[in-house]
């Protein structure tokens, strides 16, 4: 990448958001999808779900990649490429900006995820299992590889010069991506950067949450005494991030500005959270932020709905911030976990919150649990004005990523 000419660290702030998610194509569908706190819950139908005894989902309905993908041909990407494509055709539509200007600057594309192509190998083994191997459609196979979520935006918006990166930290990637995003436009090597995560539903992933007993039945209740489980969702989120000097210089409108983020690898357990560790990411991302426990108007938080994670991360939330922390919300009850995608899709409800000044809800909620004790926001939007949001994102094997946004107040560069 380039050298830096700057002196010193920039100011990194969001110009641009994309959304593919079960509650809305794009980011006006996405904002008032979180206001009116939509539910994407319906019954699974892009696999067969014979055999299990409740398959609900969140799943994006109405998608047509053609809409976005004008360059490159859609049945030649995966689903969670299309997606990842998608949404970044629509932050760069949204951030205002001619995109042949950014082709002649050095840029990043950082993309996160957890299945990658899995839809597509769930068909080349069942192709494999009736068939034989040699009946595997290749062009199949040619689109699994993971790096081509962030490598078809590359290729797409026909963007040279660029670092294009997939990064496969499970369901605290899209926060991963943000992070790398992140240092790389403050440090100046890039001018630009197009972070976020994707996935898509897939068979291998509902099935191996079910044998877990994470499945839940109908509806995904973070922090709720009754709470069952997570329900498995897919989309796309992308946010465009550039130096607050580039931003004021075109005139661009800013959702929010970057802080800073925290990242741990406790490693502690394939799939239970550590709470320790959590605790520790929380405080490395306010340290990176410059900023203190009690300046955080709300997170963002993990809130996948089943019993160890929520109260986990409800008393690691409570061992950094006190006995009344801030109102903590769960946008996966809206639009299920979307792997990948989930910390960036989150990311981009705290982006809209900043700017349109609510706290969207988290659904289903009836009574929370003694052990979370946590302002959940039950059911209903509230109106606030948020100067500093936390996101918060965990994954199996100890992989964690908390972002810290805050609002531009019009301070220069």
């Amino acid at each position: 990448m380039a050298e830096s000419g700057h002196a010193g660290p920039r100011r990194v702030v969001i110009t641009g958001l994309g959304v593919v998610s079960s509650i809305g194509m794009g980011v006006e569908e996405f904002r008032r999808g979180l206001r009116a706190g939509s539910s994407g819950a319906k019954p699974i139908t892009v696999f067969d779900v014979a055999g299990f005894d409740h398959a609900n989902g969140c799943e994006v309905e109405d998608f047509d990649p053609g809409r976005w993908i004008r360059h490159l041909a859609a049945e030649r990407l995966g689903r969670a490429t299309q997606y990842s494509v998608a949404a970044a055709r629509m932050a760069i539509e949204d951030a205002g900006v001619s995109i042949a200007d950014w082709r002649s600057q050095p840029g990043l594309i950082s993309i996160g995820t957890t299945d990658g192509e899995s839809r597509d190998l769930d068909h080349l083994v069942e192709a494999e299992i009736a068939h034989g191997p040699e009946h595997m459609p290749p062009e199949l196979a040619r689109r699994v590889p993971a790096g081509r979520l962030s490598a078809a935006i590359a290729q797409e918006l026909q963007l040279s010069d660029v670092e294009a990166v997939t990064i496969p930290t499970a369901c605290a990637a899209g926060n991963y991506a943000l992070g790398y995003g992140y240092d790389a436009v403050r440090s100046g090597d890039a001018e630009y950067a197009l972070c976020g995560g994707a996935d898509a539903m897939c068979r291998k992933t509902f099935a191996g949450f079910y044998r877990l007993g994470t499945i839940a039945p109908d509806r995904c209740r973070p922090f709720d005494v009754d709470r069952k489980g997570i329900l498995t969702g897919e989309g796309a989120g992308v946010l465009v991030l550039e130096s607050l000097e580039s931003a004021l210089a075109r005139g661009a409108r800013i959702y929010a500005e970057v802080l800073g983020y925290g990242l741990t690898c406790d490693a502690y357990h394939q799939v239970a959270p550590n709470q320790d560790s959590v605790g520790r990411c929380m405080r490395l991302a306010l340290e990176n932020a410059g900023v203190k426990a009690d300046q955080v108007d709300l997170i963002s938080a993990h809130g996948t709905g089943t019993k160890a994670n929520d109260v986990t991360e409800a008393r690691a939330i409570r061992e950094v911030f006190g006995s009344r922390p801030p109102r903590t919300i769960s946008m996966k009850s809206m639009i299920g976990h979307t792997m990948g995608a989930a910390s960036a899709l989150s990311a981009i409800g705290c982006a809209l919150a900043i700017t349109e000044k609510f706290i969207p809800p988290t659904i289903n909620h009836t009574t929370t649990d003694p052990e979370c004790d946590v302002d959940c926001v039950p059911n209903v939007a509230i109106e606030a004005e948020l100067k500093v949001v936390q996101n918060n994102g965990l994954a199996f094997g100890g992989n964690n990523a908390v972002v810290l946004l805050g609002r531009y107040d019009g301070v220069p560069a």
